[in-house]
């Protein structure tokens, strides 16, 4: 794993929030959330379930890489991972199926495009180019997926997602640990609270710091 050097924007966005603080998540913080992540035994879809132990060091790399600072915006990209990749066992669409939408938060194929375009453009040590982009895209969503659905990039596309896609209100509502701040995050990524995202996102909040 390792990180990259993100865009100046970003950068200049992520110092002017608050909050800052050392990233030291750790799978016993993920496992005090949702035990249901400690152990990948007979898992629903084969080679896509991680554990606890496996998912919490890239998710603290892509803190790092997006700019991702504050405990609530990071809490509020775990629940969300959570909540989508059923508590880490799947890495893309099952029900109903839907072609190429994937990653641990089940981003969709027009997103996908839009954070490997992103990878081979800003990233010069990521595996990924322009022209295998094109490559990819033209093969269909499923090959697309397949690129950014790595451990280090798909636990990492919540992270991009918040810092590339949403208002700089979004992350800031996050970081405050408002209501109101986790329901606008959820209208940018095209949903809304219910019970279970709440539970997730209270469940994190409540520890406070990792």
């Amino acid at each position: 794993m390792r990180a990259f050097t993100i865009l100046a924007t970003l950068l200049a966005s992520a110092s002017a929030l608050p909050h800052k603080r050392t990233i030291t998540i750790t799978a016993a913080d993920i496992l005090t959330i949702d035990p249901a992540t400690a152990s990948c035994a007979n898992a629903p879809a084969a080679g896509e379930c991680r554990t606890a132990a496996q998912a919490a060091p890239y998710i603290a790399i892509s803190f790092a890489n997006f700019g991702i600072t504050s405990f609530g915006e990071q809490a509020a990209l775990l629940a969300l991972m959570l909540y989508e990749s059923g508590d880490f066992k799947y890495a893309q669409n099952h029900f109903p199926g839907v072609p190429g939408q994937g990653t641990r938060n089940m981003q969709s194929p027009t997103y996908n495009v839009k954070y490997a375009e992103y990878l081979a453009t800003v990233c010069t040590n990521c595996g990924i180019t322009s022209a295998q982009v094109q490559q990819a895209s033209a093969q269909g969503p499923a090959a697309l997926l397949a690129m950014v659905n790595t451990d280090e990039w798909s636990f990492g596309s919540a992270a991009w997602y918040l810092a590339t896609q949403c208002e700089g209100s979004v992350g800031q509502g996050l970081a405050a640990g408002t209501q109101e701040g986790w329901e606008a995050y959820l209208q940018c990524v095209g949903t809304s609270a219910d019970e279970k995202r709440d539970q997730l996102w209270s469940a994190v909040m409540a520890l406070k710091q990792w």
